[in-house]
Formats: C-alpha cells, structure tokens, sequence
C-alpha cells in the first residue's frame, strides 16, 4: 500500500492506495468512528459489483452499514438525488461525528461529498472512489458538488474527506471505455506540471491499461501526489489550484453540450479539452507547433477521443460552445481564464487567450467533422 498524505492543517487526511483495499475497509475506517455504523452512498454498478464485499469488510470489524443505491451516470449529479440523498441520511440519523462513506466514481464522491457538507453544516466522510477517474482525481481535494442545467460542477462546497482508500483491484471491474476516461485525467498530470510523467506514460500506460497492478498503482500515485501538493498550497483555488482544470474549460462545454450523457464521458472531454488547449497555447506562440501533435498522437496511441470529430452527435457551433465557457467557475467579471501551456508539464492561468482564436480553432474542429 503507497499512501500519499494531503497537508491541510486539521483538515488533514490520508490518501492510501492498492490492491485489496475494499477487504480491509473496516480495519482502516474503524478508528475514525465514533459509533460503530457507517452510512453508504452507491450506485447500481458499483453496488452489484462490489457492495457486499464492503458490507462484509465493515462487519467483520464490527461496523453496521447501511446503503442507498442511486441509478448510475453523471445525471445523477443533480438537485434531486441531492435532495434524495440528504433525506436519507436524515432518515438514517446521521449525526456530525458519523460517517458518510462514498463508494464509487466521481459522480458519486462529489454528490455524497456535497450531501455531507451541508447535513448537519457539516458531517465527515470516506471517500471509496472505484474509477480511476476518481482515484487520481475527484477523490482528493475536497471539492464536492452537483451539476446545474447551465453547467458542470456549479454548485458546490470544498469539504475534505477524512480519509481515501483508492482499491487498484476494483479498477479490473471498469469497462475499457471508462477505464480509458479515466486515464484522461492521468495524462492531464503530466500534461499541466511533468513532463518527466508524461514520459512516462507514453512508455508505460500501455501495460497499464492492459492491467499491470504495479503500473496503475505508480499512477495513480504520482497524479495524487502532484493533486495533493497544488491542493496544500491552494485548497480553495485562489491560484495554483486552478492548473488542475487544464483542459476542463473546454471539455465541461462540450459535457454541457452533449447533455452529461454517455456521448462523452467527463474524462474524454478532459483529454479532448487538452488537445484544444494545447492547440491554442501553440497558435498563440506560447509553445512549440509539435507539442499538440505529441500530445494528440499518445491520445490515439491509447485508443481515445482527442478531437470533436470522435464526439457522436451534433454539436453547438463555435459561438455556442464559448456561451458554454462562459458559465466556467473560472470566469472573473465576464472574462474567461484560460489554463495554457508552455510546453508540455508547463501549464498556467491567463486571461490573455483571443477569443476570436479560439472561435476559430473551434469552427476548424467543427468542420473536420
């Protein structure tokens, strides 16, 4: 087991990863209990797959549980399953010093996350994250939220875990396509601070993705530990933080534009968002013209989407899809902030991107379809 430690004063926690971490979740969540039952927020896959063998970790330790199993899908990230979710753990008593276990992907560590900030104004929480999306990402942080008809992720709180148990044997279980999401939000680390990882990656993700334990657990690592070092040094996203969201500009307005549906799944957007901005970086002479070649041709090396022509479906024109960026959180007085890069693992904030570029590189993409 790595574990990776996120320094946050008293909201401090642990990040532990590898395999067989679900048959240990008793043992590693007992000492934060105050009472010994937890509460679990699920979904129908992760459920079937999965939920009996974290009810049989917990009671072999003498923990109760009980679930609430939600529909699967980014849909779910809404006011009503909110409102669904809160009810229930009002229903089940959940007091402050209990927890609230999210076990499954970032759908669900951000819905049960948010839940968990406002019962109570505020009642603790075990992130199980069981994608590989989740594990190197939404897990860690503290961002929790749902998602607004008008946007991705626009109503939220920052509420830390207290702990993450990232299971790397549990990633066996995900389909390709989504094992594949996933791994858009990997090789965004090394897109946006390492170009030593991204390296890496192109030498190792194959094996990785064929389901090399070691591998994927040295990933997942690393990513967390690139997250939890800008999260230490801006929890609330007043600065570094924000690098995190290389290619979300892009790719939550086309999440937007295909309705949160399985025509693109939030990672596929993620690496598509960074192709987009890795083309713009070049075109606005901030990197070299190769750079979003080499970063397109490992996309398609690994077997996913890196352009607007893999989207199934219509599209909104350019026009429409920057009214889609204009809803992203990092607007400021009406101005977009763009996340750029100078080179591969040399991402930054500026709000000096033209638009009338990007409106062009867009209507280019478009019409490539």
């Amino acid at each position: 087991m790595e574990t990776v430690h996120v320094a946050l004063g008293d909201r401090s926690y642990d990040v532990r990863i590898g395999p067989g971490l679900l048959s240990q979740a008793g043992a590693q969540i007992a000492p934060l209990l105050n009472r010994p039952r937890v509460s679990i927020v699920t979904e129908e896959r992760v459920a079937g797959l999965h939920l009996a063998a974290l009810q049989a970790a917990l009671k072999a330790e003498g923990i109760e549980s009980e679930a609430l199993i939600l529909p699967a899908g980014e849909a779910t990230k809404s006011w009503a399953h909110l409102t669904e979710t809160v009810e229930w753990l009002l229903a089940q008593r959940v007091e402050r010093k209990d927890v609230v276990v999210a076990f499954g992907g970032g759908v669900i560590g951000d819905l049960a996350g948010f839940a968990a900030a406002i019962l109570r104004r505020g009642v603790r929480f075990v992130q199980m994250p069981t994608s590989l999306l989740a594990q190197v990402d939404s897990s860690v942080g503290g961002k929790t939220g749902i998602n607004s008809p008008r946007g991705k992720n626009l109503v939220g709180a920052f509420h830390q875990p207290s702990l993450v148990l990232a299971d790397i044997d549990v990633l066996g279980t995900l389909s390709e396509r989504d094992f594949l999401a996933g791994y858009g939000e990997v090789v965004k680390y090394g897109g946006l601070g390492s170009l030593d990882f991204f390296e890496w990656l192109e030498a190792n993700a194959p094996a990785m993705a064929a389901g090399d334990i070691a591998l994927r657990t040295e990933a997942v690592r690393r990513s967390v530990q690139m997250k939890a070092d800008i999260v230490a040094r801006d929890e609330t996203e007043q600065g570094d933080r924000a690098l995190l969201n290389l290619g979300h500009t892009f790719g939550h307005a086309l999440e937007a534009a295909t309705g949160y549906s399985d025509r693109l799944l939030h990672g596929e957007g993620v690496a598509i968002g960074c192709a987009l901005a890795f083309e713009t970086s070049a075109r606005m002479g901030w990197m070299s013209q190769e750079a979003p070649s080499r970063f397109r041709e490992h996309l398609s090396a690994m077997g996913m989407k890196r352009d607007l022509r893999d989207i199934p479906g219509d599209l909104p024109d350019a026009e429409g899809l920057i009214d889609l960026m204009r809803q992203d959180k990092k607007v400021e007085a009406g101005t977009i902030k763009f996340i750029m890069a100078r080179g591969i693992g040399e991402a930054f904030v500026t709000d000096e991107v033209d638009l009338d570029l990007v409106r062009m590189i867009l209507s280019e993409a478009l019409s490539a379809r």
